[in-house]
């Protein structure tokens, strides 16, 4: 059975370029083809009738192609390498190649858009949509707030939610950390202050012990990662158990992180629209390092 490539979306944009770099150094650990794909969005779809407009160029002489093999020129140890040139809107067309790929990895801006914009429509439209995990490289420099202690060498970082774990999500955070052989930071958050209700007339519910919260979820958390650490016994795990906002947590702790995995949001019976989650946004919008979205399985979606 062949291998499935991972796919480096590019448009010719150091953006593009730097996500290439990450993709070249994943397919290599993966022992699988890279696969470059280049979408040329080209103005037909939007010309009014009887107006002339150039259609796209043949694949041999597609120029990014072209400034990716010379850019690629050189290099020691490539992965088997494949490049394709495709026709139509981005933002449809790289959420569909998930289907043929173990790993998406574009860029977190391109050419076009506003170029204030902390991720671009075509990452977030794959990051969404793609039936693979998508890995998004932000741009270098951003700042992150708050502290999450991290020692010193490769780590990866993932979100946990102990009341409706994610297992594909930390089946990947954890592959991930093996392959990079890097610890996994495993961010566990609570809400804080509780919030308690009485309905006018009754007695208010007894005050909840925030001490109790948090050992009751680090406990939660030792039990749901204890399976996946059985599967990988040379990942060393460091749970991160927090009061407050997921999101603040996981952006913090990219400081210096290889990589953080979050996961894509279930579908619900009221929102059958695929959707990325208020976390999973905020997550991509201002992380410091890669950002991993991983979708549910198949039949959770």
């Amino acid at each position: 059975m062949s291998t499935l490539p991972v796919i480096a979306a590019v448009d010719g944009s150091d953006d593009s370029l730097r996500a290439l770099d990450w993709a070249l150094d994943a397919a290599r650990g993966r022992g699988a083809p890279l696969r470059v794909v280049h979408v040329w969005q080209y103005a037909a779809a939007w010309t009014p009738p009887g107006v002339q407009v150039a259609g796209p160029p043949d694949q041999e002489q597609d120029a990014v192609l072209d400034q990716v093999r010379t850019y690629l020129e050189g290099r020691a140890d490539r992965p088997v390498m494949e490049y394709l040139g495709l026709r139509g809107a981005p933002a449809a067309v790289l959420p569909e190649l998930g289907s043929t790929a173990q790993l998406l990895v574009l860029g977190s801006r391109g050419r076009g858009g506003f170029a204030s914009l902390l991720l671009g429509s075509n990452g977030m439209a794959a990051a969404r949509d793609a039936r693979c995990p998508v890995v998004v490289v932000p741009r270098p420099g951003r700042e992150v707030h708050g502290d999450v202690p991290a020692g010193p060498g490769p780590r990866v970082v993932v979100g946990l939610h102990v009341d409706s774990p994610d297992e594909t999500t930390l089946a990947f955070a954890f592959a991930e950390a093996a392959l990079r052989q890097a610890r996994l930071q495993v961010v566990a958050a609570y809400p804080w202050p509780a919030q308690t209700w009485a309905s006018p007339g009754e007695l208010a519910p007894p005050v909840v012990d925030q001490d109790a919260i948090e050992n009751e979820t680090r406990i939660l958390t030792d039990s749901l990662l204890a399976p996946h650490s059985k599967n990988h016994p040379d990942v060393r795990t460091e749970p991160y158990v927090a009061p407050g906002d997921a999101a603040g947590h996981l952006v913090a702790a990219s400081k210096d992180a290889d990589l953080v995995v979050v996961g894509r949001h279930r579908r619900r019976l009221l929102s059958p629209a695929r959707l990325l989650g208020s976390v999973t946004q905020a997550v991509l919008l201002h992380a410091a390092s890669p950002i991993a979205v991983v979708p549910p399985r198949a039949w959770e979606e």
